[in-house]
This record gives structure tokens, C-alpha cells and sequence, in this order.
């Protein structure tokens, strides 16, 4: 049954049963009265499901004077409240048809141009419009793509390697904290000791990492 309110507020929320759109995207945009046309949303909710993807809704119903006032014709099927404009920012303009017709709307515009779709729920079957480029389907966010399990025991190997050059560099540290107490000849040795060892450390170091660069190509 065709609800028609003086706003979009003055609609019960209890009884709201389109989880994916409110009253608002619904209701006209000059004078903020609402239409509703229980079929018609219903479809609509079957495409936003169909798609499963948002859906940018620019028009849905329209006053009559709103409709003058946007140049909309005269009988259109936005002043019935079983239209919608709905954006292609997210959607391939095919697969947003094909979907619409499947789900039982008759009425397809397409508007390259202004890039949205019309589509309306009249009883007989009509289109319009030119045809839009070719295009794939922008997502709204790029898919985390899988690690490899080779790269994921790669950085283990390079983990493990840091971890024993942490633990050397530590028991090095350890061992010049007494120093201090020896005679100068034994500290100059001692430290040269240190200074050949970090050397040979960072040589490995640098070698092991430049065996897993050529792991990874």
C-alpha cells in the first residue's frame, strides 16, 4: 500500500524494513516529503542484496513541483515513487542492468554523461539512453591479496638471523662492561678482539641478507 508522508520524519522507524536505505535517501530532495511504494522498495533492497555493493541513490521520489523544478518529464515515474537514480561510481553499468532487470524492474535509462542508471518499476518494459563506455567495476577497497608460504618462511629465516646477531652483540656488550679493570695492553686487545668480531658479524649479516634477496626474485 502507498504511503505518502509530508517529511520523510514523520515516518514510523518501527516499520522501516529496507535495512539498506533509509527514508531519507528515499524522500524528495526539495521538499522532504516521502512516497513509499512497499513493491518498489522491495526491489530495490533485492538489488542492493543482488549486488552486494552500495548504492548511491541521487533521486528517488519527487514532488510534482520539486520534479518542475529539475526539469524531470511530466509523467515521471519518480512522482509515482517507484524510480531511482542510482550512481555508477562502484557498479559496471551492464551488470547493474542485467541485475535490475532480473530483479523485476521494467523501466532502465542509462545517463553516461551524469553517470547513473534510472531504473523504475512501471508494468511494461522500456529504455533509453545511450550507452555507457565499457568499464569494470570499481571496488571500494582493493582486496588484501595472500602471502606466499615461501615468503612467510623467508622473513622467519631473517627474523631468526637478527635474533642471534641481537643475542651476540648483547654477550658483547656484557663482556666490555669489565674491561674497566684490565691493564691497557689487555683493554687494547680485548677491544680489537670486539672490533673484529663485530666486523665478521656485520659481513654475515650482510651476506645472509643478500642470499634471501635472491630467494625472493
Amino acid at each position: 500500500m502507498t504511503k505518502l508522508y509530508k517529511h520523510w520524519r514523520d515516518y514510523p522507524v518501527s516499520d522501516w524494513r529496507w535495512p539498506d536505505f533509509s527514508p531519507q535517501e528515499i524522500a524528495c530532495r526539495g521538499t522532504g516529503r516521502l512516497m513509499v511504494v512497499p513493491e518498489a522498495m522491495d526491489k530495490l533492497q533485492a538489488l542492493r542484496s543482488k549486488l552486494g555493493a552500495p548504492m548511491i541513490v541521487n533521486s528517488a521520489y519527487r514532488s510534482p513541483e520539486h520534479n518542475r523544478a529539475v526539469g524531470g518529464a511530466r509523467a515521471s515515474k519518480h512522482m509515482e515513487g517507484i524510480a531511482f537514480d542510482v550512481r555508477m561510481d562502484n557498479h559496471d553499468p551492464d551488470t547493474y542492468i542485467a541485475a535490475a532487470l532480473s530483479v523485476g524492474f521494467k523501466g532502465i535509462g542509462t545517463y553516461p554523461k551524469q553517470n547513473f542508471v534510472h531504473v523504475d518499476a512501471r508494468p511494461m518494459r522500456a529504455s533509453w539512453g545511450k550507452p555507457f563506455a565499457r568499464r569494470r567495476a570499481t571496488p571500494k577497497f582493493a582486496p588484501e591479496e595472500p602471502r606466499e608460504a615461501d615468503t612467510v618462511a623467508k622473513d622467519g629465516q631473517a627474523k631468526a638471523t637478527l635474533a642471534g646477531l641481537g643475542g651476540a652483540v648483547a654477550a658483547s656488550g656484557g663482556v666490555v662492561t669489565g674491561v674497566g679493570g684490565l691493564d691497557p695492553v689487555a683493554q687494547y686487545i680485548v677491544v680489537a678482539g670486539f672490533v673484529v668480531t663485530g666486523v665478521a658479524l656485520v659481513y654475515l649479516f650482510r651476506k645472509r641478507l643478500a642470499r634471501l634477496a635472491r630467494l625472493a626474485e
